[in-house]
């Protein structure tokens, strides 16, 4: 079973006082898979926000449908197994880290028995331990990004989806929760991300979709998506002087051994901005 299904989702906002109206997202279908981590890209303006909104019963479709491990976004119930990361996570900052998973859990209707030693866990995880009976008032922007990834995970949720969760973190906190998003795999989650920084994006997902003007323009795994198309990348061991304008059958032939054939490779930046600038 996916855990995300999205089937030709269009989502269309009226223009209040005009006679207008704006298309967020258009046809747009995608799936993610069991135990994978997804990461959707796109410019500001994208619809990335737009169908996670949908996603979570925050907004509803023009058209279309979502699906959450195969119950409809619209069914309260869909929920039940999803943590959500927003870009702008608020809490209440008199109280404290540990008071606000408490919070949380009560919330989310985790017995009492459990959620002390379910607190001291995500604390622990998130490598918030010394700021445990601190006020999240005072806590930095890392700080409060790792506070909400560990209120996302407090009811144990298969899915967890987060919404840019390294904005405007600095370089170590923005590393600190790759290293987080890379032990929800380990642990069997299913992680669904947006994000700006496509270098972490291609440290820690499995496959990828690009959105520009609402519609999915590319998508695939990582592999994929920066191979060059119509090159060969060969490395050869022990090869004799000439070796390198000699085709393939002479390689073999010629004492050498061929190590590896694959495609020369790009980063993910150059893919993104070749499939979002638009062509003139």
């Amino acid at each position: 079973m996916n855990a995300v299904t999205v089937e030709n989702l269009t989502k269309i906002y009226p223009v209040p006082m005009r006679r207008q109206r704006v298309v967020a997202v258009k046809n747009l279908s995608l799936t993610v898979k069991e135990g994978e981590v997804y990461g959707l890209l796109g410019p500001n303006g994208s619809g990335k926000s737009t169908t996670l909104k949908v996603l979570l019963g925050l907004v509803t479709p023009t058209k279309g449908e979502a699906a959450i491990f195969g119950k409809n976004s619209r069914d309260y119930q869909s929920r039940a197994e999803v943590g959500f990361l927003p870009e702008n996570p608020y809490f209440y900052k008199f109280l404290t880290a540990e008071e606000t998973l408490r919070f949380y859990g009560k919330i989310c209707g985790i017995p009492a028995r459990e959620l002390g030693s379910r607190i001291s866990d995500l604390i622990s995880l998130v490598g918030l331990e010394d700021a445990r009976h601190r006020r999240v008032g005072g806590f930095s922007k890392g700080m409060l990004q790792r506070i909400g990834l560990a209120q996302a995970l407090v009811q144990d949720p298969k899915l967890v989806v987060l919404d840019e969760p390294t904005a405007g973190v600095d370089p170590v906190g923005s590393r600190q929760i790759r290293d987080l998003i890379l032990d929800l795999k380990k642990r069997g989650k299913t992680v669904l991300l947006t994000s700006h920084l496509l270098g972490q994006v291609q440290e820690v997902c499995d496959r990828v979709g690009i959105m520009a003007r609402g519609e999915m323009v590319r998508e695939g795994s990582l592999d994929e998506l920066t191979a060059i198309e119509r090159q060969t990348e060969f490395v050869v061991e022990d090869a004799p002087d000439g070796l390198r304008e000699k085709i393939e059958e002479l390689v073999r032939g010629s004492g050498a051994r061929l190590v590896a054939a694959r495609r020369p490779q790009r980063d993910l930046e150059g893919v993104f901005l070749e499939s979002t600038t638009p062509k003139e």
